[in-house]
């Protein structure tokens, strides 16, 4: 078994990579462990380094040393891959997908993560893209293209960011696309605000849009969220944030579709897959092939208490 550190220097506001090395260094010298750290040096190469070791064989436990577009590369890269699994050392801004974990800050920690169980994971397919956590479309895609802007700001944590794009997003664009929207084979033509696809919990920061979403029951948990008025949208965005879409049935609806489709009737989409940003006129989303073998601390997989539907 290897034991493979992917450090992103980038994430977050202060370079961990000392850090890291000295944690990797010590699990080396405790355990005599076979333990490698590779630093990526652009985007996609945790997911290129990651295939690439594959390729050659043998075992592997990877270390995701990153936020969550670093955790989403090594994921996009090991998804049904029988040899090789995953964790998240969190030095990013955001971490959302810790926030599905019981025990998140004993991620931190190396020493207690690398004999660790672990656990499946469902994953979203968007166009041939993975997402592991979040894949939204619409006004939440656009706050997060915008909000690393925000973060470059010394007095912001990732979710003042967050709001900061929200609020500059909500000033200066519209909260309608004109999409045509097919859930499985339900095909409807009209003026959206959003959609989210959620296999888990969090994203934006801490937001909770589906609460009822889990990572390991293969269902996709969507929301559709129709064209709202901005003095709506300002009763609609708290609520949102805590799981409570269900006070808003006029323009909230959820569904675990197999296969959700959206096209841009207009204009291209803007497409956000755990943070990662990219714009296409149609998307396709339904549940992943392949399941991501995630390791942590035991208690990290424990469920939360029953969701209030």
């Amino acid at each position: 078994m290897e034991h493979i550190f992917i450090i992103n220097p980038a994430a977050g506001k202060t370079d961990c990579t000392s850090r890291i090395l000295a944690m990797a260094k010590d699990l080396r010298a405790r355990h005599g462990l076979t333990v490698s750290c590779i630093l990526t040096k652009r985007p996609g190469h945790a997911a290129e380094t990651c295939r690439g070791l594959l390729r050659q064989g043998g075992d592997y436990r990877f270390y995701a040393c990153g936020g969550d577009g670093t955790v989403n590369e090594v994921a996009s890269a090991i998804a049904g891959a029988e040899n090789a699994a995953m964790t998240n050392i969190p030095t990013g801004t955001g971490n959302d997908f810790l926030k599905n974990f019981a025990c998140q800050d004993r991620f931190a920690d190396a020493e207690a993560l690398w004999d660790g169980p672990q656990t499946a994971l469902d994953t979203i397919d968007c166009n041939g893209r993975l997402a592991l956590t979040v894949a939204c479309c619409g006004f939440d895609a656009q706050i997060a293209a915008d909000v690393h802007t925000y973060g470059r700001l010394p007095l912001l944590s990732h979710r003042g960011s967050y709001i900061a794009s929200l609020g500059a997003n909500f000033l200066l664009r519209g909260l309608g696309h004109r999409w045509a929207v097919t859930v499985d084979e339900e095909r409807a033509e009209g003026d959206y605000t959003l959609a989210a696809v959620c296999n888990g919990r969090f994203y934006g920061g801490g937001f909770l849009p589906m609460p009822e979403a889990r990572m390991d029951d293969g269902v996709l948990n969507a929301l559709l969220v129709r064209k709202v008025s901005r003095l709506e949208f300002l009763r609609f965005v708290g609520p949102y944030s805590k799981g409570e879409y269900r006070r808003f049935p006029h323009a909230a609806r959820a569904y675990t579709p197999k296969e959700l489709v959206i096209e841009g009737l207009e204009e291209d989409l803007t497409l956000c897959l755990d943070g990662e940003i990219l714009s296409a006129r149609r998307a396709v989303l339904r549940l992943g092939a392949g399941k991501v073998q995630v390791f942590g601390p035991a208690e990290a997989f424990q469920q939360g208490p029953p969701v209030n539907l």
